[in-house]
């Protein structure tokens, strides 16, 4: 790759599904913190607590969910973009 190329974000992957309130969030914060600016996670979770708290509190620091799709086993995966710088 040269200086000219756009790097691909990162992608990180984060199965909360077992997680209750509030270490659903304390874990998807952690991974977010630790991620480059516009680096992408993948949060698996489950119920509609944790939906709503993550969803809520991330977009409250400034990420943004790009996609949430529910999957048949009443799991739902969020797909977040870390804010830039």
């Amino acid at each position: 790759m040269t200086d000219n190329e756009p790097s691909t974000p990162a992608i990180v992957e984060l199965d909360i599904t077992a997680d209750t309130c509030p270490l659903t969030f304390v874990r998807t914060r952690l991974a977010l913190d630790s991620m480059a600016p516009e680096g992408v996670l993948v949060v698996r979770l489950k119920g509609e607590e944790p939906h709503r708290n993550v969803g809520r509190s991330v977009r409250a620091l400034g990420h943004a969910i790009v996609s949430e799709v529910a999957h048949a086993d009443g799991s739902m995966v969020l797909i977040i973009r870390k804010k830039a710088g």
